[in-house]
């Protein structure tokens, strides 16, 4: 008795000492959060989504340990902001390839998603702010569960208990929303195996030389040529003679002529067979006269501007013939635009390095730092269009709020690049960090603030049957997925399993779909619906609410 007193006592002063020192609590909560995230069982780790159920944790032990809600806000906006510029120029460049297919194909999946938690909110009789929850928590979507409490702010009037409910039918959802869809593509790669096996080996980039025979491939210029044969290549070195430069495609080939071309294996397979043969040459490899480096895009002046203005070629007899974003090498074309933090590899004279990289700016410093300005106005724009009213069919109004806002305009600016001087874009490797930031500090104000309700809940009848309810929206939406998209549409497997974890916005199920691939086709997947996915998500998720309430 004597030791559980103390250790009582001990327990309540731990508590006094956090409700004190609210900081202390936050930074706590991210580092418990970020090494639970960590854990993996049975292969499978919830990630930053773990940061929530430490908070929740932390918050059921006293109803005083709450950090308070401008945490969670600023977070929110932090991670939508960056996650609509980063996305931006995929998202209305998707517009040109089956923008339009993909778009309905999201739309109506997250449709039957929402279908089936009004079903279970007819059969089991939870409430409608607990619906939008079990929305967001079975589709593992923060900004829709934060969508929903903007929703609810107005009505709550300083009701946590009423603000804490969609956070418990969220937290109580999202672990099987994330195992689920896992287990479902884990049942389905069985029987795709085949087509899933045949990763696309020349999805990397390579570089091959190539001698030029063909007389017919050399009576116009080789940029005709490549349009006319539709090759997705760059041509970057041309050895004539004793003479090597760097390939000019406003000039024809010569019989003779030996070339260095980067491309897949496969396309650079196809236009050896139409233009030559194989060379045992390597010029690639030759840095006498030409040389080649990585170089960072630092310089705001060439980030937003596609690649055929900054005539590099007509500058310094350069040419750009990779582009590295991310962990991804990217095949350059005319009309790319470079963004802050790219690391373009340059091919050009050996006197002219020195100046190319001047003119990208090559700092890797510069990268980490952000244009306050440029990132101030494009979220003070989002959060003025999160205020305006929307009307509603049969009266009323709602607002995207603070979740939809800062998302849109993020959109907007990533796909707009630049305007005059202000460059909209972030360095990548900074956008990675605002949005991983902004995320935790949303996840640990929701959990902690919620911890207490939540606590409560657990004891109540009905908790097992969210959870229920919530793994049957998950794996009924993702198999009703699959077989739409591969039935219907026709769509190649490993995009598919792209889409549907994009559908679902859940990372862990990307990187599961992206082993299981083995190639690049489930991140293309994700990235084309990402962004109709978190927005219909968002919207779908308070009209949940309205209407059922």
């Amino acid at each position: 008795p004597l030791a559980k007193a103390r250790a009582t006592a001990m327990l309540r002063s731990m508590i006094q000492f956090l409700v004190d020192q609210p900081l202390m609590l936050l930074f706590g909560v991210l580092a418990f959060g970020y090494a639970a995230g960590r854990v993996k069982i049975g292969g499978v780790s919830l990630g930053v989504a773990a940061v929530l159920f430490v908070g929740l944790a932390a918050g059921s032990l006293d109803a005083r340990l709450q950090l308070p809600e401008i945490v969670q806000r600023f977070g929110l906006v932090l991670f939508v902001y960056t996650v609509g510029i980063a996305s931006g120029p995929g998202f209305f460049a998707s517009f040109r390839r089956r923008g339009l297919r993909d778009a309905l194909f999201t739309i109506s999946m997250l449709g039957v998603a929402a279908a089936l938690v009004a079903l279970a909110y007819r059969v089991l009789g939870f409430g409608g702010p607990r619906a939008g929850g079990l929305f967001a928590g079975a589709l593992t979507n923060t900004p829709a569960l934060a969508g929903v409490l903007e929703r609810l702010r107005g009505a709550a009037h300083g009701d946590e208990k009423l603000l804490a409910e969609p956070v418990v039918a969220y937290s109580l959802a999202y672990p099987m929303g994330v195992l689920g869809i896992i287990l479902v593509l884990a049942v389905v790669r069985g029987r795709w195996k085949k087509e899933l096996s045949q990763s696309k080996s020349g999805s990397a980039l390579d570089v091959h030389s190539v001698r030029v025979l063909d007389p017919a491939a050399c009576d116009r210029p080789l940029a005709q040529l490549q349009r006319e044969h539709g090759w997705h290549a760059v041509f970057a070195r041309r050895r004539r003679g004793d003479l090597v430069t760097v390939m000019n495609t406003r000039e024809p080939l010569k019989v003779g002529d030996l070339i260095t071309i980067v491309a897949t294996p496969e396309e650079i397979a196809r236009i050896v067979d139409e233009i030559g043969e194989p060379a045992e040459e390597q010029i690639e490899l030759d840095r006498t006269d030409l040389d080649f480096r990585r170089v960072f895009v630092s310089d705001p002046s060439t980030a937003g501007r596609p690649l055929k203005t900054l005539q590099l070629l007509q500058r310094f007899g350069a040419l750009v013939t990779r582009v590295r974003r991310g962990d991804l090498d990217l095949l350059p074309d005319p009309n790319m635009t470079l963004e802050l933090g790219d690391r373009v590899r340059v091919l050009g004279p050996r006197p002219a390095m020195k100046d190319v990289a001047a003119f990208f700016g090559d700092s890797y410093r510069a990268l980490a730092e952000v244009d306050v300005l440029s990132f101030g106005l494009g979220i003070t724009a989002g959060l003025l269009l999160g205020l305006i009213p929307i009307p509603l069919p049969g009266g009323g109004t709602f607002q995207i709020g603070v979740a939809g806002g800062p998302l849109l305009v993020g959109l907007a600016l990533g796909a707009l690049g630049r305007s005059g001087p202000v460059v909209w874009q972030l360095p990548y490797s900074a956008n990675l960090t605002l949005r991983q930031i902004g995320i935790t500090l949303f996840l640990a104000g929701v959990g902690t603030r919620s911890g207490w309700v939540f606590a409560q809940a657990l004891h109540e009848r009905g908790a097992i049957a969210l959870v229920l309810a919530g793994a049957v929206v998950t794996m009924a939406t993702t198999s009703l997925s699959l077989i739409v998209g591969r039935k219907l549409l026709r769509i190649p497997a490993a995009k598919l399993f792209g889409m549907v974890t994009g559908i679902h916005t859940q990372p862990a199920a990307l990187a599961f779909a992206a082993e299981t691939a083995g190639d690049d086709g489930p991140n293309a997947g994700y990235a084309a619906v990402f962004p109709f996915a978190t927005i219909s998500k968002i919207l779908l998720a308070q009209l949940l609410v309205e209407a059922l309430r």
